[in-house]
């Protein structure tokens, strides 16, 4: 027998579990113990600081991007000095971070199922501290255009966040226990409102500090040079605020394990693969294997390449998961994104109009984003997390584009005989049912639905496909609800938009008829029911397999009871497994 071999990386948060069973010398025995493992085990404070290390980027991604909306504010005062922002350079600030998404998203997911999870994890992250440190340092000069650098580092910054999307969904799909993965998922997702919150709640506390720079001030003119330099400040410190907690996740990201699931249904090769991974800590390109050491011969599997790819997806019946998947992203981010950018007209609707005062503009603003926050987004999305095991992730997608569906034909069709308070209300429960609905579950979803081999790639794709949408929103839908402004109205168009974006919600509903129900089940078990991935298998693997996993659970319920602990431990000698 070959000697014990062991696969690098492990922590508090993200668990080894190759490693429970290198004494195991059988690959496909392995396997099945350690899945089983995974899946049955029971939820614990291990599967709490996997959700908050995953969470953590997608707190920092929905910071990052939505800070901007106050920032450009503050741009306004310091560059152009009327507190105005020019059309063309806010769009492109803007846009420029969806656009470096899509590519992050696209390549990060392929690097994910070709590299490996464990080995670029934490690397986008890296991109995000870097570029958002950059930001801060930017400057004008005689030779560099202030909104050319902004644009190209929030570009790169983009790629990190979008790197985040596939990465985190996948990694937290393949460690989470069967019963609450969607739970955990969605909690990871979640980050995005707390992360949108505390970049508002970030800026209302800067305002307020410096106050007395800014409140006699009261227009854009009388702005002076204190002024300017305060306010310079201010927007830094929001913008370099997005790196911190970044930094504190990244050790735990940088030395994860390698999923199991990856190790033994892509990598195959285990000796190659652990040798790989000591390669890789040892900055070598490439390890090595043993040449005089016994080998062991890993189960047979299908092998991912372009080939396969294209044959795989170009069955409908596999294909019409990606195209449901994508394809709703798509449609929800088209008015998700769309709607955000109307968000100044929603906070003249509660009484927060602009104020010519320097000091109360920056305040009113920070503080209306915080009340739409609060009143909409957290709520929607932690309500996702609470009812997606149990409800299912099929019915909350359908049953929130139906709804948004009717909210914006409402608001589009009795725009203007709707109270002000009327037309908040609507907005609200708009942000409410984004979050307890397709915003959720078109991250869910792709991240649990498809075969280990294509789970990134497949997750990005549909990732990179709802920025597409967010693209389109941003650079055409926007602009379009200015059409024939004039004096005392400047969105005539906005009631129309509203009815567009009615009509992609109601798509989205037919999409979501070409996406599984995922709820309760192993990834395993959906790669079989979708894809046929047990053909490959005998009947009597199969049986043993599930025969395996139940005598782990069994095992597990067992020790639970006999420890008088809710979280099974695991104990080096094999007489725990018999």
């Amino acid at each position: 027998m070959a000697a014990v071999q062991k696969t690098t990386g492990g922590n508090t948060a993200f668990k080894n579990y190759n490693n429970d069973f290198a004494h195991i010398a059988d690959p496909a025995e392995r396997r099945r113990l350690a899945l089983a493992e995974i899946d049955a085990a029971p939820f614990g404070w291990y599967h709490v600081k996997a959700c908050v290390v995953a969470g953590i980027g997608f707190f920092t991604d929905a910071y990052d991007i939505f800070a901007i909306n106050m920032v450009t504010a503050m741009l306004g005062y310091v560059y152009w000095g009327d507190g105005h922002i020019p059309e063309g350079s806010d769009t492109g600030i803007k846009v420029a971070t969806s656009v470096g998404t899509v590519f992050g998203q696209l390549g990060f997911g392929w690097l994910a199922d070709n590299v490996g999870r464990q080995r670029i994890y934490g690397f986008e992250l890296i991109i995000m501290i870097f570029a958002t440190l950059a930001q801060v340092l930017s400057s004008n000069s005689p030779s560099m255009n202030f909104v050319g650098l902004i644009i190209f580092w929030r570009f790169i910054m983009g790629i990190g966040i979008g790197g985040d999307y596939p990465l985190s969904s996948i990694i937290t799909s393949e460690f989470a226990t069967t019963k609450w993965r969607g739970a955990m998922m969605g909690s990871v997702f979640a980050m995005q409102g707390i992360g949108q919150l505390a970049a508002a709640i970030t800026a209302l506390i800067v305002t307020e500090a410096f106050k007395s720079q800014t409140q006699n001030a009261h227009t854009a003119e009388m702005c002076d040079f204190a002024c300017k330099t305060a306010i310079d400040r201010m927007w830094r410190i929001v913008v370099g605020v997005g790196a911190v907690p970044g930094c504190i996740a990244l050790y735990y990201r940088l030395t994860i394990p390698e999923t199991p699931r990856y190790t033994f249904d892509v990598s195959n090769d285990v000796e190659k693969g652990e040798a790989d991974s000591k390669a890789f800590i040892r900055n070598e390109a490439e390890g090595h294997v043993d040449p005089t050491a016994a080998v062991v011969e890993a189960p047979e599997t299908p092998k991912a390449s372009w080939k396969d790819f294209i044959r795989h997806y170009s069955t409908w019946k596999n294909g019409k998961i990606l195209v449901g998947t994508a394809g709703s992203w798509f449609l929800l981010d088209v008015a998700f994104y769309g709607l955000g950018l109307n968000n100044s007209i929603i906070l003249k609707q509660i009484g927060y109009s602009k104020h010519p005062n320097v000091y109360r503009t920056l305040k009113n603003n920070a503080v209306g984003n915080i009340i739409l926050i609060c009143a909409g987004s957290v709520p929607g999305y932690w309500v996702t997390v609470a009812t997606v095991d149990t409800v299912g992730r099929k019915p909350i997608q359908l049953m929130g584009f139906t709804i948004l569906t009717i909210l914006f034909f409402i608001i589009g069709s009795a725009f203007h005989k709707i109270s002000e308070g009327g037309l908040l209300g609507l907005y609200v429960l708009c942000q409410f049912f984004f979050n307890f609905g397709p915003n959720a579950t078109t991250f869910i979803v792709p991240g649990e639905c498809f075969p280990t081999r294509y789970r990134s790639t497949s997750h990005g794709i549909s990732a990179a496909s709802g920025k597409v949408g967010a693209i389109l929103a941003q650079v055409l839908i926007g602009p379009l609800r200015t059409k024939g402004a004039y004096p005392g109205n400047d969105s005539p168009w906005l009631p129309h938009v509203m009815q567009i974006f009615g009509g992609f919600m109601a798509c989205g509903i037919f999409t979501s008829f070409l996406i599984p129900e995922t709820k309760r089940k192993s990834l395993e078990q959906i790669s079989m029911e979708l894809y046929d991935e047990g053909d490959w298998k005998s009947d009597e693997q199969l049986a043993t397999e599930k025969a395996a996993k139940d005598a782990i659970i069994a095992a597990n319920d067992e020790k639970r009871a006999a420890l008088g602990s809710p979280i099974c431990r695991m104990m080096d000698d094999d007489s725990y497994f018999d």
